[in-house]
């Protein structure tokens, strides 16, 4: 880290951090803007002055009048108190005289990124209630910008949407009208799925400007949004709100409330280049430990395969056929523990008595006498309404409305804000781990349990967002206690993938979609939301499949973190041949995927789209995949113009035509399904 230079004027505060430059204003007639943000003291601001943060109190009064949740009366009355920093971090103290809230702003330098978070005080000496406050607040000159959000559901995560800003907040004319723009782009999530609907990420793309990245980290509610303010646009961040998340935070004198972080990144280059500082600033905020960097291949005998069936006849041969393909882990799935069946029963986390002969053990032994490191399935916030849990622990343990136990399918909720909760899941873990030997747990989430619960809180979404908070603490406890095993963060698929968990966990499976030719869409999406080498992208071979077929599967998993699935031993000679190539390809790149930025030569994949392409660019090298899911094509990647492109994979089956038409690369691709790995030089 560089050293922290600061220089304060009258009403201005200067912050350098490497390469981040801030200046911000304030007066007696304003609260803090932020009104420069470049490169340096003297380079272009890449910003429009705007206030660093907007906060909504039960009772105020709103300062305009339209859809955004902008400009309420006590953050506009903020004052600056004071400044200093700590580290890496600038913290900036204002004050309202009025309700007598405090708030301070912190913002943190995180690779090419800021984080920024917002602390609110009650020094009153009767109660506030809270029920907006932003996370962080970006205002923009009005350009050509190219709006890109996501949208995401179970079994199609990762389908995004780039339109031109104009066309989605059309120019009304308010100066005919006197009156202002009320404009506004908002994207939301619902209940407890944080990607569930919606991607909590967005970019605001110039080709020939600066770009802006941003998302939202939290496993609560949130909402960001784009909105017109005479000439600027500006990017509101939050974490959960009154309005769309049923939030309310009551601070009794003296108390305080801090946000959820946002993390934004400007870059130079398009949309391209705003993803490849995202994931810098992805890298930069991740609690990693000595264990993740090995990058570990995993077998996980789920999808496709066992489907939460395990017994000790169908896991042997599935684990001698992972060993010989190259599996380094071995993930026992669901359906070992209770009774045996993983739905109802999640919660008793003791094997199923006489499934396993010779117990669970004698799998364990079998993965471990192969080569591999065991692993195991669990899913610690849900208890199934037979598990022996739900009798046991307390109703103040579980998620509640009005009473009541919120029960989803079956489930019951637990509340990590309960030590009997997170006591239950300690157990579990250490035992688990100190009887098996485990090394790595598979942690699921598979149900919306909706705003959340009004268990001490003054709104179900507080009582969601402190949940969350709690057991993203839990996790790191977990890790704390046992540095050498590795944990997955998976919600039902990609329902559950945010920087809230992703800081601190090991890997994201990216989809629960079985069908291998639309998981490419899947795959090649992938990096806009999830670093690559934690982008857990299955690969699940058959012996139903052809070869072309076979190399299709295999292909999602290289470009990212193969994740191993299938009847290994049922396959062909030919088909075992490419699994295992496309193994050892991804074993050679993965140090390099791990330091690598996505581009998408075709764009961001369209769900429909006959040909997808994703490429991992690691400087002089990259990776690029081209899937083919239509008929015979060829198409233009006029951004590897002068570049070389060597097929690697898979290297038995037949090569694609490559060709240069006025100094573009141009590929012809065969009818699909098929695919193609290229080394770009």
């Amino acid at each position: 880290m560089t050293p922290t230079d600061t220089r304060q004027a009258e009403t201005v505060i200067e912050w350098t951090e490497g390469a981040l430059h801030l200046r911000f204003d304030h007066g007696d007639d304003h609260p803090v803007r932020l009104v420069h943000w470049g490169s340096g003291p003297e380079a272009a601001s890449v910003v429009a002055p705007m206030p660093i943060v907007d906060v909504s109190s039960a009772g105020e009064r709103r300062a305009r009048h339209d859809q955004s949740l902008l400009h309420w009366g006590a953050g506009l009355r903020l004052r600056y108190t004071g400044h200093h920093v700590e580290g890496d971090e600038l913290l900036i103290h204002q004050r309202e005289p009025e309700s007598r809230l405090e708030v301070t702003s912190v913002f943190r330098a995180a690779g090419p990124g800021l984080q920024i978070r917002h602390t609110v005080r009650n020094s009153a000496e009767t109660d506030i209630m809270l029920l907006n406050v932003s996370s962080a607040l970006i205002a923009v000159p009005e350009g050509a910008h190219d709006l890109l959000w996501g949208e995401s559901e179970w079994l199609a995560e990762g389908r995004w949407h780039q339109r031109p800003l104009k066309e989605l907040l059309p120019n009304v004319n308010p100066e005919f009208h006197h009156r202002r723009n009320r404009g506004n782009f908002g994207v939301t999530s619902h209940g407890s799925f944080s990607s569930g609907a919606f991607l909590p990420t967005g970019v605001l793309a110039l080709e020939d400007g600066p770009s802006i990245a941003w998302q939202v980290e939290t496993s609560a509610g949130w909402h960001w949004e784009a909105s017109q303010h005479e000439g600027t646009v500006t990017v509101g961040v939050y974490g959960p709100t009154d309005l769309y998340h049923q939030f309310a935070a009551r601070l009794a004198p003296g108390e305080a409330f801090t946000t959820v972080p946002a993390g934004f990144c400007i870059a130079e280059g398009g949309r391209d280049a705003a993803f490849g500082a995202l994931t810098d600033y992805r890298r930069a905020i991740r609690e990693s430990r000595p264990i993740d960097a090995r990058l570990p291949l995993v077998y996980n005998d789920f999808m496709n395969t066992l489907m939460a069936g395990p017994s000790t006849e169908k896991e042997l041969p599935l684990i001698e056929a992972a060993a010989a393909a190259g599996a380094e882990y071995y993930c026992i799935d669901a359906g070992w523990y209770g009774t045996g069946n993983w739905w109802a029963d999640s919660g008793d986390w003791h094997e199923v008595p006489g499934l396993f002969t010779g117990g669970l053990v004698s799998v364990i032994e079998a993965i471990r006498a192969k080569g591999m490191r065991p692993g195991i399935w669990l899913e610690p916030e849900a208890v199934g309404e037979r598990a022996a849990a739900g009798r046991d622990l307390p109703d103040e343990a579980f998620f509640q409305r009005f009473g009541r136990r919120v029960s989803e399918t079956g489930h019951y909720q637990l509340d990590f804000r309960h030590p009997a909760a997170r006591a239950h899941l300690d157990e579990a873990v250490d035992r688990l781990v100190a009887e098996f030997g485990i090394e790595f747990f598979k942690l699921d989430y598979n149900v919306n349990s909706g705003v959340g619960t009004d268990v001490d809180a003054a709104g179900p979404g507080a009582g969601l967002l402190g949940h969350t908070i709690a057991f993203r603490q839990w996790l790191s406890d977990a890790q704390a206690r046992h540095p050498e095993v590795l944990f997955e963060n998976c919600g039902s698929g990609g329902m559950r993938m945010d920087y809230h968990l992703l800081s601190v966990a090991h890997l994201q499976s990216t989809s629960d979609q079985q069908d291998f030719r639309l998981y490419a869409a899947i795959a090649a999406a992938a990096p806009a939301s999830v670093t690559p080498e934690q982008a857990g992208n299955w690969a699940y071979p058959d012996k139903s499949m052809s070869l072309e077929e076979t190399a299709f599967a295999m292909t999602a998993g290289v470009m990212g973190r193969l994740y191993l699935s299938g009847f290994l031993g049922g396959l062909g000679a030919e088909q075992f041949a490419l699994v295992r190539e496309a193994i050892a390809l991804h074993k050679d790149w993965r140090q390099r995927i791990a330091r690598s930025h996505p581009v998408w030569p075709l764009g961001l994949p369209g769900w429909d789209d006959d040909v997808l392409a994703l490429q991992l660019d690691a400087g002089a090298e990259s990776l690029l995949a081209v899937w083919s899911r239509g008929g015979a094509a060829e198409v233009a990647l006029p951004t590897l113009r002068g570049r070389t492109l060597q097929q690697v994979y898979p290297v038995a089956l037949p090569e694609w035509k490559i060709r240069t038409v006025e100094g573009a690369t141009r590929i012809e691709v065969q009818a699909g399904p098929a695919a193609r790995i290229y080394t770009i030089r």
